[in-house]
Parts: C-alpha cells; structure tokens; sequence
C-alpha cells in the first residue's frame, strides 16, 4: 500500500511516497481532517505558514494518538520573508504553532513574494538569507530536511552555489497537463527529490473526457489516475481533501499504468483554465500556492 512506503532524502531521512495538503482548510477543521487521514494511514501531512493551519494540523496529530516519530510534518517559510532574522523567527514561530521539538521538512515556499510571482525578480540575496536560517536550525535539529518550493533552475542555482547545504527537496507544480520535465530532471541531478502539489490540477481535470476514459480502463477515478502518473515520474503527490472517502481513494493508487499511456499522459494538452483558482498566482497569468478550495478542494 502507498501510504505504507517512503522515499529517501539526499541525507538518509525517509519521506512517506504520498502526502496529506492542507491549504485551504480553515485551521479550526484542519484537526479533523488531519485525524481521518492518519486514522486511514497517512503519516505525511503538507502545511505551511501562510495557510494559518499550522495549530490545527499539531492538534489533530496530537489527538489521533499516532507517535510523533512515526509522523512527516513538513511546513514552508513565507514567501515574503527574506531575511535571516525573520527567518529565524518564522521558523521557532512553526515549531511553536505545531507544538513540536522538531519539523521533519521545512522548504522557502517560493523563491518571490506572492505579490511579485514570476515578475523577473529572482531576491538572490533574500533567498540565501532565508536559507542560512533553514541551514542553522537544521544543524540545530530543529528541522530534520530543508528544502524549496516553487524554485526554478536559476533559483536552485543561487542556493547550491552560495549556500553550504545543499535543498534535499524542491516541491512544485506539477500534474497531467503542466509537467515541467526539465526542471524535475535538473531538480533531481542536484540530488532533490521532487514533490508535486496539485497532482489533480487544482481539480481542472476532472472533467476531461480523455482522462475519465483512460481511468475508466484501469477501473480508477482521474484523480486516482493522476496520482498514479506523478508517482511513477517518481515525484511524491501531495493531493489535498477533505473528505474521508477521497482520503481512501486518493491512497488507493497500487495499480501501474502502462508505458504507452505514461506517454499519453506525459503529452496530454496543457491545462488552460484552472478555475477558481486563476486568482492564485501559480494558476493565473503569472502561473502560487498549492491546492483547492471546498472539495473540489477535495481533489486538487
């Protein structure tokens, strides 16, 4: 069972292959929707400091019972933060909010602020700033991995060239329809194992005839079938639902899709439209944050 395996991190850290998103879950039913999930078996939960879940998702992981040392718990920095003070600050804030000793995985949640995604600034300077203060708690045992999210080959290059240690993960957009083969290749010949969020296109997909033909040969949902697509490229998706039975079905993806349709699916029409969430900029004409809102929310 997927939610059963792991992948390992450049420096030893194993990382479960299939993880929980929690953007946009409101932090006062984040706790809910983190015990279903660990009670079906999800041990890697996804949060960060700008979904203001943080709280919610420590809570529901004390509640369920589940050792701490059983459990994956990644967060992000705020794309905004910049500077090593801050840095620093944000990161004893998480732990703090979590309620935890230690953060198994904290990345940069993007290489730019929010407001300026993709708008030709790269803040190479705010970006090594960030990334000593990820590298000193790391050294510290305050966080077991550290890696990026959002980054592109530029991006990676000022932290593996300036920085003394070396992003173990770089997590990113990236589902059927909007694949960035070069950058996931570039990502993993640093040594970077590479995540995708959105696996189901923020739930664009799910009405795509193509796509429910091929799932329906395979007897699977698209988004089991999309699932199934990032974790055999090797990246670990991280779809995000609220809904117990979705949590069931997103983690029942043990079946294998064949070599010719990978390749179908490798060249599957990018996606155009992603709904509501064009007003985020990862989605939008800038192409930000990971995930969904309500269920469809459910399948992102």
């Amino acid at each position: 069972m997927i939610l059963q395996k792991t992948f390992t991190l450049s420096n030893g850290v194993n990382i479960p292959k299939l993880g929980l998103g929690t953007w946009r879950i409101e932090d006062a039913a984040v706790a809910r929707v983190i015990r279903d999930a660990a009670s079906i078996g999800y041990r890697h939960f996804d949060t960060a400091q700008a979904y203001a879940n943080e709280r919610g998702v420590g809570e529901g992981l004390r509640a369920s019972g589940i050792p701490r040392d059983t459990v994956f718990v990644t967060t992000k920095l705020a794309a905004e933060c910049k500077t090593y003070a801050e840095a620093k600050d944000r990161i004893d804030g998480s732990l703090s909010a979590l309620g935890m000793d230690h953060i198994d995985l904290m990345l940069i949640h993007s290489p730019q602020p929010w407001s300026e995604f993709r708008e030709g600034g790269h803040f190479y300077e705010g970006n090594l700033e960030a990334w000593r203060a990820l590298e000193e708690a790391y050294g510290a045992g305050k966080l077991r991995a550290i890696g990026v999210s959002n980054f592109e080959r530029t991006d990676l290059d000022n932290l593996l060239d300036n920085g003394v240690v070396k992003p173990m993960v770089n997590q990113i957009l990236a589902h059927v329809g909007n694949t960035p083969f070069d950058l996931i290749e570039y990502s993993r010949s640093k040594g970077m194992l590479v995540e995708a969020y959105s696996p189901v296109a923020h739930g664009a997909v799910l009405n795509n005839p193509d796509l429910a033909a091929l799932a329906g040969r395979y007897g699977v949902s698209v988004p089991q079938l999309c699932i199934r697509y990032c974790l055999q490229l090797g990246l670990l998706p991280l779809p995000k639902t609220t809904n117990p039975e979705h949590l069931r079905s997103n983690a029942a993806v043990d079946f294998v899709i064949s070599g010719a349709d990978m390749e179908t699916l490798k060249n599957a029409r990018a996606i155009e439209d992603y709904g509501e969430a064009r007003m985020f900029p990862v989605f939008g004409k800038k192409r930000q944050i990971d995930g969904a809102s309500g269920d469809t929310a459910a399948r992102c």
